[in-house]
């Protein structure tokens, strides 16, 4: 059995244990992270949207980081969003802020009617710097 290379952004290995999976795996020179939410240093729901999507991705960056990437290393985006047809222009507001410029990576953006008590997710591939593929 191969054993999964796993990467833990500083702080949080914990809680990924608790709830039993890893924040991203680096495979063939890609990187392949889980969905991350706007979650407390607890585990909690940041309560208001745009604040919620922001510490997303702020843990998007830090898994990132723990990797040895940036966002501009990520090719596939996949977005989680209860309430879309509600929610979708305010999450997508604070998307530039993080997003980089042109060219972007691949998106698919879901609908969803529950995330664990969140209302966004977002699951990225990275392809992984030369320097740190394995």
């Amino acid at each position: 059995m191969n054993t999964r290379d796993v990467v833990f952004p500083a702080g949080r290995q914990a809680l990924y244990e608790q709830n039993r999976y890893s924040p991203a795996v680096r495979s063939n020179g890609m990187l392949f992270v889980s969905g991350q939410v706007g979650s407390r240093e607890d585990g909690s729901p940041e309560p208001e949207l745009e604040a919620q999507v922001r510490l997303a991705f702020e843990n998007l960056n830090a898994v990132l980081k723990a990797a040895a990437c940036t966002f501009d290393d990520v090719v596939d985006v996949t977005v989680f969003i209860v309430d879309p047809q509600a929610n979708f222009e305010r999450v997508w507001s604070v998307v530039p802020e993080y997003w980089g410029s042109a060219p972007h990576p691949t998106v698919t953006a879901v609908g969803v009617t529950w995330l664990y008590g969140f209302q966004f997710e977002i699951k990225v591939i990275a392809k992984l710097p030369e320097s740190s593929t394995h």
